[in-house]
């Protein structure tokens, strides 16, 4: 029998397959139809279809001034195709747990042996004598065994639902292809109509221009009986008056019988005078055209397409009942992909406002945390902007620090860099604000930047020291215990390093403000390369501040000094500009779903893109 992860894949790949070579979505982008394809699909059907159209419903656009790949990334696709290609590639018996993956994070000498109950980890003796102190604690064996059958409830619930959202999805494609059908056919009708009105004007046209044709016949048929009468009368008067003018030269003796013969001609014509031409009945054929502007092919209306009803089946679970019925009709669909953006904030120090929001990062999970450094606070919200919750950044001893940057590490802890005083600290709380280890760091007076290295689960800080102008910064590298590993940066001779990042590769990225300049170091610390550069132009920026990766390794930049956000590719190679209409965009997190979270130090406020 398949296994449930290669039953999703096969159900939700139909979903997430490209229309154009049918494969899952490489590097998927989106048109303005909300239509998505490959980009290299994209690329290939572009040089072929001029003007470009869209392949599905042939609505015809404009590509960027990049071509394809300046159109916007789909990232939620990107991330679950790469779902479903891991799926796809992991064994089928799941492999026991390594040596190093049973190791504690805070004593890497000793392993997991324990199952703290109160706080739900599992922990090594050596916890046992520090934060779990007294503790009810069992075996992790037990406590998996005592957990299985309420895992397996939830997971049979969690595939019911699956199964709900995929027969949502099939009604939703049903319902794609009546749409497109009902579009065909209203072309069609349009295009019916729209020819057989041609075909009526033609023969209109053809109807008035023989109308017009008979009457100017008529009209020259009478001016040439006219002209031949005339012609005949100048004839006889021409040859009478020719005739006695040619009797007078020659002096003939026959002049009285010319006379008679002039008096009766011209008598008889001077009555007859050709004053009868001014009476010609004729009529001009004149065009009067119909108002062009009532000309109308007819009127489109709307109707909704009614999707069927979708009813999920009952499923009984901890105790509740769930009965769930979808639509997706009428106007439902009005303002569809229309929210692009939502911004929550503004200046205080209430719940959900802000002073000076320096810092943010996502989870797994979806919730975003945001480093609230003139409140001295983290507060955690939705990827929706609805606040959650807040704890005090404090350290032990009840003193409270500013916090400048958060990072969030594989357990869902939180590692915030910030200052009291003199002295510097890299705390890591639990979400609810628990402390549970700090880090000393030397007082510089400058704002710092942290990262998690969850490959070798190292935290990353950056440090920059001395003054403005002739300041040097470099790039530490800690255990979670505390301990220095290395330091990095010197060498390329930063300045003033302060937001870091860690993509998927395992590469840090370092924003370097003073030099205008982000650096890029291998997952051993190797350097890369550096992009950038003081400067307004494509590429160039401007005192840097956060930086963050996407899914498929572009690199986004807030370009605190020109006021925008920026996007480059893995090698450093600008994409193109972000619009976020934001005077001082500072800090930048990447959500799971490749929703772009931006904070505006100006505006006191916190921005998630859902496309960007």
């Amino acid at each position: 029998m398949a296994s449930p992860q290669s039953s999703l894949g096969e159900q939700i790949r139909e979903e997430l397959s490209c229309s154009i070579c049918l494969e899952l979505f490489t590097r998927p982008k989106v048109l303005p139809c909300m239509h998505t394809f490959c980009q290299d699909c994209l690329r290939d059907h572009a040089r072929v279809r001029q003007p470009f159209e869209c392949p599905n419903c042939r609505l015809q656009g404009t590509l960027p001034t990049q071509g394809v790949p300046g159109l916007p990334d789909n990232h939620l696709v990107a991330n679950l195709c790469e779902r479903i290609s891991k799926q796809v590639k992991l064994p089928v018996n799941t492999p026991k747990q390594t040596q190093s993956e049973n190791k504690c994070i805070f004593h890497p000498w000793e392993e997991l042996k324990l199952y703290c109950e109160q706080c739900q980890l599992s922990v090594c003796t050596e916890c046992m004598g520090g934060l779990h102190a007294g503790h009810r604690t069992t075996t992790p064996k037990k406590a998996s065994q005592e957990r299985r059958a309420a895992v397996q409830e939830l997971v049979s619930e969690g595939r019911n639902l699956l199964e709900t959202y995929f027969t949502f999805l099939r009604s939703l494609r049903d319902k794609e292809k009546v749409l497109i059908q009902h579009r065909q056919q209203t072309d069609k009708n349009i295009n019916h109509t729209f020819n057989e009105m041609v075909q009526r004007l033609i023969n209109m046209k053809e109807s008035l221009l023989s109308e017009v044709d008979q009457t100017h016949r008529q009209n020259v048929t009478a001016i040439e009986g006219q002209r031949e009468m005339v012609l005949t009368q100048v004839s006889e008067l021409a040859a009478i008056c020719d005739s006695a003018e040619d009797r007078l030269r020659q002096g003939g003796m026959d002049l009285p019988g010319q006379e008679r013969s002039l008096t009766q001609v011209i008598g008889k014509y001077r009555t007859q005078a050709p004053l009868s031409l001014v009476h010609i009945q004729t009529r001009a054929a004149v065009f009067h055209p119909s108002d062009t502007r009532k000309l109308e092919l007819g009127q489109v209306s709307l109707h909704s397409v009614r999707s069927p009803s979708i009813s999920t089946p009952t499923h009984h679970a901890t105790g509740l009942t769930y009965d769930s019925e979808y639509h997706l009709q009428g106007d439902q669909e009005k303002g569809h992909h229309q929210l692009e953006r939502t911004t929550f904030g503004g200046k205080g120090s209430e719940q959900g406002k802000f002073d000076r929001p320096f810092g943010v990062t996502v989870s797994e999970d979806g919730e975003i945390f945001v480093a609230d450094r003139g409140n001295q606070r983290i507060q955690i919200f939705t990827l929706q902007g609805t606040f959650v919750s807040e704890f005090e950044t404090v350290i032990s001893g009840g003193q409270n620090i500013s916090p400048q940057t958060v990072a969030v590490d594989t357990e869902g802890n939180l590692w915030v860099v910030g200052n009291h005083g003199v002295a510097d600290f890299a705390v890591l709380y639990t979400r609810e604000g628990k402390v549970l280890t700090t880090i000393d760091l030397q007082q510089t007076r400058w704002s710092r930047g942290v990262a998690i290295d969850t490959r070798r689960n190292n935290i990353i800080v950056t440090q920059t020291k001395g003054e403005w102008g002739f300041c040097c910064g470099e790039v530490q590298v800690f255990r979670p215990d505390g301990k220095l590993v290395r330091t990095i940066g010197e060498e390329q001779g930063m300045k003033n390093p302060e937001y870091i990042t860690v993509d998927r590769s395992g590469n840090i990225l370092v924003s370097d403000c003073e030099n205008s300049s982000v650096y890029v170091y291998d997952e051993d610390t190797n350097f890369l390369f550096s992009f950038g550069g003081e400067g307004s132009r494509e590429g160039q920026l401007t005192y840097p501040r956060g930086i963050c990766t996407d899914s498929s390794g572009n690199i986004v930049v807030a370009d605190w000094g020109n006021s925008c956000v920026q996007l480059f590719d893995r090698r450093g190679r600008f994409l193109k500009h972000i619009n976020t209409d934001m005077r001082q965009p500072w800090a930048v997190a990447m959500a799971p779903h490749g929703q772009l979270i931006v904070t505006d130090d100006a505006n006191n406020t916190v921005t998630i893109f859902q496309r960007y």
